[in-house]
């Protein structure tokens, strides 16, 4: 019998006058990112996207929408869920999934930003309503191919996160 496909959650979580986004760096991959993650067995997107930021930030949030469901065209990427949210509590704080917390202007992101990141971020920022569903396009192969030639340790340290095997880098 064949798996259901793994689905996950990112979120975008803005500043108030929406100029800065919240990103964090990852252990495994190191490379800076939207909080998400896999949603557990069991648990709705939303609650997986409560959870995810907890970990991966140390901020409790209200999720303000669902901005969007973007299909897989391939293997290399999954069912994802995009909420927009707010910070009602907590502290910046890291773990043994992130690096790093900061908030970036959306107009300046970090170069080691992969796709679909920015495509997430861009589309967050547009209030389109009611939530959109497309396919995942951005994350494709020859990105992939580009990448390893451009960033080989990076996109070992993805495929080995694909396979389950974490470097978790603590320095």
């Amino acid at each position: 019998m064949k798996k259901p496909p793994k689905k996950s959650i990112a979120v975008a979580i803005f500043s108030s006058d929406r100029e800065k986004v919240l990103l964090i760096k990852r252990r495994d991959v190191p490379v800076w990112a939207l909080p998400g993650g896999g949603i557990e067995k069991g648990e709705s997107p939303n609650m997986a996207a409560l959870r995810e930021v907890e970990e991966e930030t140390g901020f409790q949030i209200k999720i303000l929408r669902l901005v969007g469901e973007y299909l897989p065209v391939n293997r290399l990427s999954r069912h994802t869920y995009l909420f927009e949210s707010v910070i009602i509590g907590g502290e910046p704080t890291i773990g043994k999934e992130t690096k790093e917390i900061a908030f970036f202007p959306t107009q300046a992101l970090p170069k080691l930003l992969p796709p679909p990141y920015a495509e997430w971020i861009a589309d967050a920022q547009l209030l389109s309503n009611p939530p959109f569903t497309k396919k995942l396009t951005s994350v494709n192969y020859k990105v992939f191919f580009t990448n390893l030639l451009l960033h080989p340790l990076l996109v070992l340290r993805f495929v080995l996160s694909r396979c389950h095997l974490h470097i978790n880098d603590r320095s």
